[in-house]
């Protein structure tokens, strides 16, 4: 394990952290607040691996003293110890690896997730705001704020499409493992007879974009609609034509956003989220540029589910990529997802 944790590049962090400190105590710095703003994120992620590295090394070195002494003593009472320390310390080293593999350009974004409902009514429409429930607790978990960018709702329960904005570091890291069709079987709630019911939600992840990424889109491209934003009352209702949808028209790839009161606002979100699809879409397809995407694409293959919960006729959640299993279906649908998160992260090659 310590051979393991000595081969990371704690150095190079350590020299990167220098340098941009450095460049944070020029007289100039802030005057680009954008640009200063992402340094000073990058110094703060910096700060907390190389203390997250520090802290398990120490553990690490406290627990083979331990090992010294139970050895040199016999003492079983402090065998029990070594044991206790070497759970915290593989818990520990398993935390940090994980974290190492969030390499991807965009892994440190915030993240777009976007909840669909299946054909089946209400039923899919039910588990599509389980769905929608089951990430936010995730996100209050890890200490992630959650703003809600579009949702359509359905007059007799249940949602049709959800748009969330989850906003903490390495949330696209994280969430990009979401992306794909989740099934649901149970015992329908809404069927008089008692019947099993099979639903589909798929879910769709993607990276908010800094404001510097630069990407060439036709406005011929665009199709441009504004209409009346609704949601579930009070403040998010609005009484002018606010919401905005775009609709890539070479891709069929549509965006929707009604969180702000001002329709201009909102077009900003709606562009920023059509951008990071398009870019996410041209780097999957292997373009060379956004111009070259051609044809219909669709938000996620249906019959491609990722992940199964099932109620009836017993408890399970089953990861169909990874075949990790958890019974505890009631956890999961809490919001505890990270087994098949950082399973998930573990078998993705290094980027």
């Amino acid at each position: 394990m310590k051979n393991w944790v000595f081969l990371f590049d704690i150095k190079g962090l350590k020299e990167e952290l220098i340098e941009l400190e450095k460049e944070s105590y020029k007289e100039e710095f802030w005057k680009e607040q954008q640009k200063a703003q992402r340094i000073m994120q990058r110094i703060s992620h910096l700060k907390g691996q190389i203390k997250e590295y520090d802290d398990l090394m120490n553990h690490i070195e406290d627990l083979e003293v331990l090992i010294e002494l139970t050895i040199e003593e016999e003492d079983y009472q402090t065998y029990k110890e070594v044991k206790e320390g070497f759970k915290i310390v593989s818990k520990g080293a398993e935390k940090f690896k994980l974290s190492t593999l969030l390499d991807g350009e965009y892994d440190k974004n915030n993240a777009i997730l976007s909840i669909h409902s299946g054909a089946g009514g209400l039923e899919a429409q039910d588990w599509a705001e389980m769905l929608l429930r089951m990430y936010k607790r995730w996100a209050d978990q890890k200490g992630f704020q959650v703003e809600m960018l579009d949702i359509l709702s359905d007059t007799e329960g249940g949602i049709k499409s959800v748009t969330l904005l989850i906003k903490g570091l390495n949330a696209y890291g994280y969430l990009k493992s979401e992306k794909g069709v989740h099934r649901l079987v149970r015992i329908s709630p809404f069927d008089s007879s008692n019947r099993r019911h099979t639903s589909f939600a798929s879910v769709d992840v993607y990276p908010e974009l800094d404001d510097e990424v630069d990407i060439k889109i036709n406005e011929s491209d665009l199709k441009i609609d504004t209409y009346r934003a609704s949601g579930a009352g009070g403040q998010h209702v609005n009484t002018t034509d606010s919401a905005v949808r775009i609709t890539h028209i070479p891709t069929g790839i549509t965006v929707q956003c009604q969180n702000e009161r001002s329709q201009h606002s909102n077009k900003i979100t709606a562009m920023k989220m059509l951008k990071a699809k398009l870019i996410q879409l041209k780097e999957e397809e292997k373009k060379e540029k956004i111009e070259d995407l051609q044809g219909k694409y669709t938000q996620i293959a249906w019959g491609s589910q990722i992940r199964s919960y099932i109620f009836h006729p017993y408890n399970l959640v089953k990861d169909h990529r990874t075949d990790v299993e958890v019974g505890d279906i009631n956890g999961v649908m809490d919001g505890d997802i990270d087994v098949f998160i950082d399973s998930y992260l573990k078998q993705k090659p290094s980027k």
